[in-house]
């Protein structure tokens, strides 16, 4: 748990993904057009995946991938992330994290 937390922390937008997911994909391209440039942390390119899966589950993630943090906090997989986009609360979220001015 304290590998994902570090790598939680190491950038303001973090999605653990796994390179063959379609649902992170889907998530890493939202921020990317919301102006956020995320940290993908590809766990299936890691020895230690399954660990952090295992880590991810007992985080409160639903599923382990994608899981998205902003600002070191755990704020939710797929579902949780386009809720919070389509609520109109996912922007605040990462506004300070924007690399272009959002209107």
């Amino acid at each position: 748990m304290d590998k994902v937390i570090r790598f939680a922390s190491d950038k303001g937008v973090v999605i653990f993904s796994k390179s063959s997911c379609c649902l992170c994909y889907t998530v890493n391209i939202l921020f990317q057009e919301l102006g956020v440039n995320p940290m993908v942390y590809e766990i299936d390119q890691d020895p230690d995946c399954r660990e952090i899966e295992r880590a991810l589950l007992r985080m409160g993630c639903a599923t382990a991938v994608p899981a998205v943090f902003v600002g070191g906090k755990f704020i939710g997989s797929t579902n949780e992330v386009m809720s919070l986009h389509l609520s109109g609360s996912l922007i605040p979220l990462v506004r300070p994290y924007l690399q272009q001015p959002q209107s």
